[in-house]
C-alpha cells in the first residue's frame, strides 16, 4: 500500500484492532436465545456502545427491537453543514455448527497462516471494527468531515427484521446523504469491489401428511402413501435435470452484465468435490447473482440411527429460495407456495408458510458516492480498480433503508471475500484486507465530504 497518513494511521491501529475483534468475537452472540443465553448479545451490544462513547458519539442508544434483540446506535456530529454518512453493521453471528470441526475454538479469535480465525471475525464483527478503524484514521489525520451514524445490528443473521421494523417506526432515525453497508465483502482478497445487487429471501415451511400414524412398512408397504417420500417429489420438482431453479411462474434466465466469475475459480471457491458438476447453465455469475437460486435447508424425518421400519405419517421441510432484483419477494413467495401445492404427489395434504423474507437490492452505482469510493479503493489497493459485483444472499435492511431514504446512496463493501468462509467453520479474516478496507472507507468518508 502506497505511503500516506490515513494508510499509516491504519497500520499503527491494527494492533489494538485485533484485541478489540478478539474481545467481540469472545461473546457468542448468536440470536437464538433458545440455544444461546440472551446475556452473551447483550453484552456484546455493551462492548458496542462503550467503544462509541469512547469515540466521542453522542446519543448512543441500545434500541430494544420489535423482534426482542438489540441494535446498537450512535451520532457523531460533524463540521457546520457537512453531510450525513450512516455506517451499518451487524454484531449477531451465525452458530458455528460442528464445534469439533473448527480447527481452533470458534469463538476465540486465534492467528493461523496470516489470517485470524472465529465465528464474526469476518461476518460481521469484523465489519465494525473496519468501521472504528476508518474513524479512528481520519480523527488521527486532521478529523472526520462529515456528520457520522451508526448502527451495529443484532438480528440480521436470524432474518426477523427487528431493526426494519424499528427503522419503520422511527424514520428519522437513520436518515442520511448516504449509507455503508459493511456487511459484503470484495470479490477475492486484494480485488476491490463494492455489491452492487443483492438478492432477497424467502423462507417457506411446507408439510405433508398422508396418514393418521405412522404404519410398519412391511404390512402397509407399497400401498401406503409416505409422506417422506411424498415430499422428496416435491422438492425434487424444484430443480430442472441440471439443477437449475424451477419455480412455475418465475422466470430463471437473467444475466449478469458485471464482473465474471471464472469456473475453476468457483470451483476452488465453493471447495467443490472432484468430479461433482456445477449446477445449473449459463456463467457463474448468471447462476449466483442474477437468476433465483432455491436450497432445501433442511428435512423433518428419523434420523437414519434409530430409524425404525415404518411407512412415515408426515413430513416437512424448510425450503430458502433467492430472489433476483426486480422480483418482488412477496410475488415470489406465491409462486413458490403455488408451485409446492401443484407438485405434491398423490392427493397427500399438503400445507405452506412463509416463516422469513426480505427483498433484492439494486444500487445506483452512477452516484457520487461511488466515484468517491472508486477512488479511495484505487488509493488503498494500488493497481487496482473497483469492481462491481453482485451477492447471493441478501440484506434486508438495504431496502427499507432504500424505501425510507430515497435520496440517500447506499455501499456496500466489507470483508467476506470467499477464503473468509463465513457461515461455515473455520470463518476468518484476512487482516491485510481490514486494513486496506479501513483506509478504503476513511478515504471514502474523506473524498465524499468534498464531492
Amino acid at each position: 500500500m502506497s505511503s500516506n497518513p490515513v494508510a499509516e494511521a491504519v497500520a499503527s491501529l491494527l494492533p489494538r484492532a485485533r484485541t478489540e475483534l478478539a474481545e467481540l468475537v469472545a461473546f457468542k452472540s448468536v440470536a437464538d436465545f433458545e440455544q444461546y443465553p440472551r446475556s452473551e448479545s447483550e453484552a456484546a451490544a455493551d462492548w458496542i456502545a462503550d467503544a462509541l462513547r469512547a469515540e466521542g458519539f453522542t446519543d448512543v442508544a441500545l434500541l430494544d427491537t420489535p423482534d426482542g434483540t438489540q441494535s446498537v446506535y450512535g451520532y457523531l456530529p460533524g463540521p457546520e453543514g457537512a453531510k450525513t454518512v450512516l455506517l451499518y453493521a451487524h454484531y449477531d453471528v451465525q452458530p458455528p455448527l460442528d464445534e469439533a470441526a473448527w480447527i481452533t475454538p470458534p469463538f476465540e479469535l486465534t492467528e493461523r497462516d496470516g489470517r485470524w480465525y472465529g465465528r464474526g471475525s469476518a461476518d460481521c464483527k469484523g465489519g465494525v471494527i473496519m468501521h472504528l478503524l476508518a474513524l479512528r484514521a481520519l480523527k488521527a489525520d486532521g478529523g472526520i468531515p462529515v456528520a457520522v451514524k451508526i448502527i451495529v445490528e443484532g438480528s440480521e443473521e436470524q432474518g426477523t427484521g427487528g431493526l426494519q421494523r424499528y427503522a419503520e417506526q422511527h424514520p428519522e432515525l437513520l436518515a442520511a446523504d448516504t449509507i455503508v453497508i459493511g456487511d459484503a465483502g470484495n470479490f477475492r482478497v486484494g480485488l476491490p469491489t463494492v455489491t452492487s445487487t443483492l438478492r432477497g429471501m424467502l423462507l417457506v415451511r411446507v408439510q405433508v401428511d398422508t396418514l393418521a400414524g405412522n404404519l410398519h412398512s412391511g404390512q402397509f408397504g407399497g400401498a401406503a402413501p409416505d409422506a417422506l417420500a411424498a415430499l422428496i417429489r416435491t422438492l425434487d420438482s424444484l430443480r430442472a435435470e441440471d439443477g437449475s431453479t424451477t419455480v412455475d411462474g418465475l422466470s430463471g434466465d437473467a444475466v449478469w452484465s458485471g464482473l465474471r466469475y471464472d469456473e475453476a475459480q468457483f470451483r476452488a471457491d465453493a471447495k467443490v468435490l472432484d468430479g461433482v458438476e456445477l449446477i445449473g447453465s449459463g456463467a457463474v455469475a448468471d447462476r449466483i447473482w442474477a437468476r433465483p437460486a432455491v436450497t432445501v435447508l433442511g428435512i423433518d424425518c428419523p434420523p437414519v440411527v434409530g430409524a425404525t421400519p415404518s411407512v412415515q405419517a408426515g413430513a416437512r421441510a424448510l425450503v430458502n429460495l433467492r430472489v433476483p432484483p426486480g422480483v418482488e419477494t412477496g410475488e415470489a413467495a406465491k409462486l413458490l407456495q403455488a408451485h409446492l401445492e401443484a407438485h405434491t404427489p398423490w392427493g397427500a395434504r399438503v400445507s405452506t408458510e412463509v416463516v422469513g423474507q426480505g427483498e433484492a437490492f439494486r444500487a445506483d452505482t452512477g452516484s457520487p458516492a461511488y466515484r468517491a469510493m472508486a477512488d479511495a479503493m484505487a488509493a488503498a489497493y494500488p493497481g487496482e480498480e473497483m469492481q462491481y459485483a453482485g451477492q447471493g444472499g441478501s440484506i434486508p435492511l438495504c431496502n427499507t433503508l432504500a424505501s425510507l431514504y430515497p435520496e440517500a446512496e447506499i455501499l456496500l463493501i466489507g470483508l467476506s471475500e470467499p477464503e473468509a468462509q463465513i457461515h461455515a467453520v473455520n470463518e476468518s479474516v484476512s487482516p491485510e484486507e481490514l486494513e486496506r478496507m479501513s483506509v478504503a472507507e476513511a478515504l471514502f468518508l474523506r473524498n465524499y465530504a468534498a464531492s
